[in-house]
């Protein structure tokens, strides 16, 4: 073990740093093109790079992962921009009235958008849409590859941790979170869950998000034009949670639908899942900082939902027991929220869903708090002020709604 540590970190020398200007240059190079339409991402990633090569201690797998993603979104944002250079009209095209899901992470926001993902009325991002927008060579060709590559790519990295599967979807076709969106131009708390980045955190809270979101809008207008016309974006991520200010600037029309679970069974979960996925691209992973930055960061989540309550009244609230425990019912309620009709056909797809995969078929969980260095009875008073402001009940101790489970699908 000790002989393959030192050929590990020998290999880890003689690789290149993460340098921006290098892989800029990297990027444009095989792209065959001399510039980016829009330079605003260069300080997102700088600050990205640096905190990655002088925080995560990165492991060789992630040193090579970081570098390929890198570039991977790089040459995205040149695809982007041949396609707008080919039919200027992408830009134009409107995003009547998309529906966000937001709120804790880890309260059935995974099962909710793949319920919704059904309605053949609906469009949903899927995760090899994300990753390539576009094929390689011509924009939009007949032997389009994407999604079979993505499964490779997931399959490889469902090796390296095989606790995944159970805690989160990864396959190619699954709907996808924001995260992936923003990616792009490497203003996303998805590197921040995946690395030990604290740095990069502390510089997204500075600088914002609204050119992350106006880029969202763009990104998303790319993927609606290679669709049949008239269907209805639903999108979701518990990270816009930090960013609504900027995600209603960039969709003023948008319907908002906010989550809301136990925090405990949240805060188990997502440090459990943060775990997960960082153990393949750190050399360290430490339980007990990753408990208290994700009961930090959430405490204060959970303070910005409280505002947005006060300054928001078109918002929709829901509850992870319904959820889980009255599917159809909560979508109904969604629906007549959002102004929608739900077809017999939609209806009948989810129905079907629902019998084959309860629950979105992901097993019951029990996280140990005490693991990741957390005291119940600290966090329980620390969240005290978001369950009396929302009404939410310890799971475990009566229902938190109708039908409320302690299961722990996302």
């Amino acid at each position: 073990m000790a002989f393959l540590q030192r050929q590990l970190s020998r290999a880890l020398e003689r690789i290149a740093p993460l340098e921006a200007d290098s892989l800029i240059a990297t990027s444009l190079r095989r792209g065959g093109r001399k510039d980016f339409s829009d330079w605003t991402f260069t300080a997102a990633l700088r600050n990205l790079l640096r905190a990655l090569e002088g925080e995560a201690q990165l492991s060789l797998f992630g040193h090579l992962a970081a570098r390929f993603d890198t570039l991977r979104c790089l040459d995205n944002l040149l695809r982007l921009d041949i396609a707008e250079e080919t039919d200027p009209a992408i830009v134009r095209r409107p995003l009547n009235r998309p529906i966000f899901i937001t709120g804790l992470p880890r309260s059935g926001s995974t099962f909710l958008h793949s319920l919704l993902s059904l309605d053949p009325d609906n469009a949903v991002p899927r995760s090899w849409q994300l990753i390539y927008p576009y094929p390689r060579g011509r924009l939009l060709s007949s032997t389009d590859r994407r999604r079979a590559r993505v499964e490779r790519e997931f399959a490889l990295f469902r090796l390296l941790s095989p606790e995944l599967a159970a805690l989160h979807p990864l396959q190619a076709n699954a709907p996808q979170e924001c995260t992936d969106i923003t990616a792009q131009v490497f203003q996303s708390l998805r590197f921040d869950t995946m690395y030990r980045i604290p740095s990069y955190r502390e510089w997204m809270d500075r600088h914002g998000h609204d050119i992350a979101y106006l880029f969202h809008r763009r990104f998303l207008q790319h993927l609606d034009a290679q669709l049949p016309p008239g269907k209805h974006w639903v999108l979701k991520c518990p990270d816009h949670v930090f960013a609504l200010d900027a995600l209603r600037a960039a969709y003023p029309d948008s319907h908002i639908i906010m989550l809301h679970r136990d925090p405990l069974r949240v805060i188990a979960s997502v440090a459990r899942l943060t775990e997960v996925l960082r153990r393949p691209f750190s050399l360290r992973v430490a339980a007990k900082e990753i408990g208290r930055e994700v009961s930090e960061r959430w405490a204060e989540g959970a303070e910005r939902m409280i505002a947005a309550r006060s300054q928001d009244g078109d918002i929709l609230h829901l509850y992870y027991g319904n959820i889980v425990g009255a599917p159809m019912h909560t979508i109904e309620r969604l629906y007549r929220h959002c102004g929608m009709t739900l077809s017999g056909e939609a209806e009948s797809r989810m129905a079907e869903y629902l019998r084959l995969r309860p629950r979105g078929g992901y097993p019951i969980h029990r996280y140990s708090l005490e693991a990741f260095g957390l005291d119940a009875p600290r966090l329980r008073e620390r969240f005290a002020r978001y369950m009396e402001a929302f009404d939410v009940k310890p799971e475990g101790a009566g229902p938190a709604r109708k039908g409320a489970l302690s299961a722990s699908p996302a």
